[in-house]
């Protein structure tokens, strides 16, 4: 298994470092030069964790574990209008972000009105192409209530919300309802980090369920090994352009152009198809990647020698 964490150091000697990293089994996922100081991404064997805060200082850098690392989140607001996306919305994305996560947030077409408030089909299958979802809600505890049929997605939810607690079947942050302002306070700090650590919970809940059955290949490798073998990974704009989940991925091409050469990618002794689920995303006709369990896989190579 993996552990992701941040580096945050300077340019000196940057590239002996990356090298350091690659002979130890580890992977760069990301990596932001601004001027002076380098911010890189880090995948790397959970057993070199020490060696390498030891092997960062050397290089006048520090490591920084990042919980959230390595999973997809959708922030989810009940609609795009001012009474329900800005600020919260945001502060909660962007906090998130601090601590490794890939948010994207998400408006829904039909979640105004507490008696009329819809969740699309479309919009239940986007939500579900991530790891959990943050659906941020407002201030009246009635109308959080009326909504719970918004939360029934197939993947851990959080909800958070104005009032400092409801009775919800649903892990609850209060004190993050609607506001005119940016979340800046004291009291609005201590919400967010709360909410940080209920996910982080979550998180931790589900990768020690993987931890079971994990997948065939961890998502960093397969990650590496498109960048290797897809060159047009690289004419991407996005920041991100493959999402590494907690059991798969999202690669930021075209599906009807690029699923066959994705599909090709040889990861260790397989052909991706061979171990993985590859559809069509939701979200902008991206190519969704959803890696097998090890048992999964073993047993399929079994029954067809057989």
């Amino acid at each position: 298994m993996y552990e992701i964490v941040r580096y945050e150091g300077g340019v000196y000697k940057n590239n002996i470092f990356k090298e350091w990293i690659e002979d130890i089994g580890g992977f760069v996922i990301q990596e932001h030069v601004m001027q002076l100081d380098v911010y890189m991404t880090l995948a790397i064997p959970q057993n070199e964790l020490e060696n390498i805060k030891e092997e960062a200082k050397k290089y006048k850098g520090k490591i920084i574990e990042t919980p959230l690392a390595g999973t997809e989140i959708a922030v989810v607001a009940p609609s795009l209008s001012r009474h329900h996306l800005p600020h919260t919305a945001c502060d909660i994305s962007e906090y998130l972000r601090r601590f490794g996560a890939k948010p994207n947030m998400i408006g829904l077409a039909r979640g105004v009105g507490k008696d009329i408030a819809q969740l699309r089909e479309k919009e239940k299958r986007l939500i579900e192409e991530h790891d959990l979802a943050v659906y941020v809600m407002g201030n009246f505890e009635a109308c959080i209530k009326d909504k719970t049929h918004l939360f029934d997605v197939d993947i851990p939810v959080v909800v958070t919300g104005g009032p400092e607690k409801i009775d919800i079947p649903y892990p609850y942050v209060g004190n993050l309802g609607r506001r005119s302002h940016r979340l800046r306070h004291g009291e609005e700090i201590r919400a967010l980090r709360k909410m940080v650590d209920v996910i982080t919970e979550l998180i931790n809940e589900r990768r020690r369920e993987l931890s079971y059955d994990p997948p065939i290949v961890p998502p960093v490798v397969v990650k590496d090994e498109i960048e290797k073998q897809v060159e047009e990974v690289y004419s991407i704009l996005s920041p991100m352009p493959i999402v590494t989940q907690l059991d798969g991925l999202r690669v930021k091409l075209d599906y009807d152009k690029y699923v066959d050469k994705i599909r090709e990618v040889k990861v260790k002794n397989y052909k991706l198809e061979d171990i993985a689920d590859i559809k069509r995303s939701v979200m902008k006709n991206y190519i969704l990647i959803k890696i097998k369990p090890k048992s999964e896989v073993e047993f399929e190579m079994h029954k067809n020698k057989a």
